[in-house]
C-alpha cells in the first residue's frame, strides 16, 4: 500500500471511527484512500471547525480526536483548534498534507512551515521525511497524544510520501508510556498534613476527568467529608447535590467557594494548575493554607504556587492512598452555611429574559446526560455558574484558550461521538458568528443539535470590563447590526424561534428539548446584564464585586 492508504489503515486498526476535515491538493491522496475506507469522514466547512469538532469528540469521550487538512492555509486554519486542545490537554491527532519533499523550502504553492508554527501549541510534532518513517511516526503520534497528560500531536506528511510505497517494517522505536506512581514517602507526608488540618479543602481541575479519576475523587470526598471546589474544567467532578461541594472558584466563581479557599488551612489540589483566573492575586490565594499538589505532569509542580507536598502520579492510585482528616465538623458546618447563604437567587418577575435563570431552568428540564457545549463570553460563565452538571464530560468549554466559535463545532464532534445523547450548544451572538458556517455541517448530517444564542447585541464580557474598569469608554463592542439569526438558521435549513419576553422562556425551552431535528432558539436579553460575582484583576478572591438588587429590577 502507499503512504495515504497506510495512514487510513493505521487509523482503522487503532479503533478510530470518525475524523473531521477538509480536502485540498496536498492531502488529496489521503482523501482518495478514504473512498475505500470504513472510516466516517465528516466534512466541516472550515478547517478550524474540523479541529474544534475533533476536540469536542475527544473531550466528550476521552477518545482520540482526529482532524485532517491540506498544506498552507488548510494547516494554518487548524492551529487555533490545536492550541485550544493543547491548553486544555485534549488528545488530538492533526494530520496535515505538505508539498512534495523536493519542494519543501522553496516557497512552493501552499507551502508553510506548519511544523515550526505549531511547535508551541502541540505536545509533539512530526514531519515525515522518508516513507519508512511513516508507520512508526503514526503509532508514536497516537500514543503520545493519549498518554500521561493528553494533548494534540501534529504529523505533517509530504504529498510524495503519501504516494510512496510503504515498506513492511518488523519494528520501530517505542517510548515508555507507563504512568508514574507516587512513592510511599510523599503519601505519608500528605496524610500527616491531612490529619493535622482543621479546615481542609479539595480543589480539583480538568486533570481528574483526563485521568479517569472522577469516581475516585467522589469516593474520597465522601469518605473524608472534606469540602470541595472546582475549576471551570473541573465542573462535574462532584455531583451538584453534594452538601460539601461549593461550586466553581476564581474570577467568576461562587462566593462560597472563594471565601472557603481564603479560609482553609490545607488546600489539596487535584489535577489543577493554579491558573490566574482561579487564583486572582497569587500571593493572597489560600494564603493561610499548606498545599498538597497531586498531578500526572511534573511540570505543574511549583510553577505558580510552591506546594508543601508533591504527589506525582496517576490520580486514581494517589487518591486511594489518602487518609481522612480528624474532627472537621465545625469547618463542614461553616462551608455548608456559606453555600446556603450565598446560593444564587433569581428574580420572580424579571423585566426581561434573565440568562442565568433561563440556563438554570434548562438544567432542570434537560436530562442528566445532556451534553452542553459552550462558546466563550458571559454566557459561558453563566452556564458554569447556573447549570447543574453531573459529569465533567457533559460540559464542553474552552477553558485555557478561551476560543470564541468553539461551541458549535465542538457540539458537532460531541454529537458524532455520542449519537444517542442530547447535545446543546449555548452561544453568544459574538461567538456564534465565528463559526456560523458549521450550520451547514449540522444540516448535511442531520444532527439533532440544539442551539441557544444568548443575544445581547454586544461583545458582552468585553463590554462588562469596559463598564467596570475603563470608565464606560466603549470600544468596538456594539453588535447591534447582527443578522436576523432566525432567518439565517432557516436559510441553512434549521427550525428556529426567537423570544424576547421572560414569559416565553418556559414554552420555548420545552419546544427546543422536544425537537427531533436541528433547532435554534434565539434569546434576546438586556445588553447591560453582567456576570456576578466578579473578582477584579489584581485583588484577592474574597474581594468580589457583586450584583446590586437594582440591576435586576
Amino acid at each position: 500500500m502507499n503512504g495515504a492508504q497506510h495512514i487510513i489503515k493505521t487509523l482503522e486498526t487503532a479503533g478510530i471511527s470518525t475524523l473531521f476535515g477538509y480536502p485540498g491538493g496536498a492531502i488529496m491522496p489521503v482523501y482518495d484512500a478514504l473512498v475505500d475506507s470504513k472510516l466516517n469522514h465528516v466534512l466541516c466547512r472550515h478547517e478550524q471547525g474540523a479541529a474544534l469538532a475533533a476536540d469536542g469528540y475527544a473531550r466528550s469521550t476521552g477518545k482520540l480526536g482526529v482532524c485532517l487538512a491540506t498544506s498552507g492555509p488548510g494547516a494554518t486554519n487548524l492551529l487555533t483548534g490545536i492550541a485550544n486542545a493543547h491548553l486544555d490537554s485534549i488528545p488530538m491527532l492533526a494530520i496535515t498534507g505538505q508539498v512534495a519533499s523536493p519542494f519543501i523550502g522553496t516557497d512552493a504553492f501552499q507551502e508553510v512551515d506548519i511544523l515550526g508554527m505549531a511547535l508551541p501549541v502541540v505536545k509533539h510534532s512530526f514531519q515525515v521525511r522518508a516513507a519508512n518513517e511513516l508507520p512508526w511516526m503514526l503509532k508514536e503520534a497516537m500514543q503520545i497524544a493519549m498518554s500521561g497528560r493528553p494533548g494534540p500531536v501534529l504529523i505533517d506528511v509530504p504529498k510524495d510520501i503519501q504516494l510512496a510505497e510503504i515498506p513492511s517494517l518488523v519494528g520501530f522505536p517505542t517510548a515508555d508510556y507507563s504512568l508514574p506512581t507516587a512513592g510511599p514517602g510523599t503519601i505519608e507526608e500528605a496524610n500527616l498534613l491531612i490529619k493535622q488540618a482543621k479546615r481542609p479543602l479539595l480543589y480539583s481541575g480538568g486533570g481528574v476527568m483526563l485521568g479517569g479519576a472522577v469516581n475516585a475523587l467522589r469516593k474520597y470526598a465522601q469518605q473524608s467529608g472534606i469540602p470541595s471546589v472546582s475549576t471551570l474544567k473541573g465542573i462535574g467532578n462532584h455531583l451538584p447535590d453534594d452538601p460539601y461541594y461549593l461550586g466553581m472558584l476564581g474570577m467568576h466563581g461562587t462566593k462560597a467557594a472563594n471565601l472557603a479557599v481564603q479560609q482553609c488551612d490545607l488546600l489539596i489540589c487535584i489535577g489543577a494548575r493554579f491558573d490566574d483566573r482561579v487564583t486572582g492575586k497569587l500571593d493572597s490565594f489560600a494564603a493561610k493554607a499548606k498545599i498538597i499538589h497531586l498531578d500526572i505532569d511534573a511540570a505543574e509542580f511549583g510553577k505558580l504556587k510552591i506546594p508543601d507536598v508533591i504527589i506525582h502520579g496517576e490520580l486514581n492510585y494517589s487518591l486511594s492512598q489518602l487518609t481522612n482528616p480528624a474532627a472537621i465538623g465545625n469547618w463542614q458546618q461553616y462551608c455548608t452555611t456559606l453555600k446556603h447563604q450565598h446560593a444564587f437567587t433569581y428574580p420572580s418577575n424579571p423585566p426581561s429574559i434573565y440568562a442565568p435563570q433561563l440556563i438554570n431552568r434548562l438544567s432542570q428540564l434537560a436530562t442528566e446526560k445532556t451534553i452542553i457545549s459552550c462558546d466563550v463570553g458571559q454566557h459561558q460563565m453563566w452556564v458554569a455558574q447556573h447549570y447543574q452538571f453531573t459529569h465533567p464530560r457533559h460540559h464542553l468549554s474552552s477553558s485555557g484558550l478561551g476560543t470564541m466559535g468553539y461551541g458549535l463545532p465542538a457540539a458537532i464532534g460531541a454529537q458524532f461521538a455520542n449519537p444517542d445523547a442530547q447535545v446543546i450548544n449555548i452561544s453568544g451572538d459574538g461567538s456564534f458568528m465565528m463559526n456560523i458556517q458549521e450550520l451547514a455541517t449540522i444540516i448535511r448530517y442531520q444532527l439533532p443539535i440544539k442551539i441557544i444564542i444568548i443575544d445581547n447585541q454586544r461583545l458582552g464580557m468585553v463590554r462588562q470590563w469596559q463598564t467596570l474598569f475603563f470608565t464606560e469608554r466603549y470600544s468596538e463592542v456594539d453588535l447591534s447590526d447582527n443578522p436576523d439569526f432566525v432567518k439565517v438558521a432557516q436559510a441553512f435549513g434549521l427550525t428556529a424561534q426567537c423570544i424576547t419576553q421572560a414569559e416565553d422562556v418556559e414554552s420555548a425551552l420545552q419546544t427546543l428539548l422536544k425537537a427531533t431535528t436541528p433547532f435554534l432558539l434565539h434569546v434576546c436579553i438586556n445588553p447591560k446584564d453582567n456576570v456576578w460575582p466578579l473578582v477584579p484583576p489584581g485583588v484577592p478572591n474574597d474581594e468580589m464585586l457583586e450584583c446590586t438588587k437594582n440591576e435586576l429590577l
